[in-house]
């Protein structure tokens, strides 16, 4: 009975620490979006080369937070 309380403690811990993951990346993607808005006031014209650049890295750190909802939601969930 101790070990089971003890156990989903444990994943709620788990899962708490795993969520820290999206705070690190919405503050990768505001920084993704301030660069790119910093950008175009400094040179306006490659504003569409940049877009690219920006959807790319916004994709990529939006994939971070996933994987870390993932594992906060396997650790609650499956164990």
């Amino acid at each position: 009975m101790f070990l089971e309380g003890l156990k989903t403690a444990g994943s709620y811990i788990g899962a708490g620490i795993a969520t820290s993951g999206v705070s690190g990346a919405g503050i990768g993607i505001g920084s993704i979006f301030a660069a790119f808005v910093y950008g175009i006031a400094k040179n306006p014209y490659r504003r569409d080369e940049m877009f690219r650049a920006v959807i790319l890295g916004f994709a990529l750190t939006e994939a971070i937070a996933l994987f870390a909802l993932m594992m906060a939601f396997l650790l609650v969930f499956a164990l």
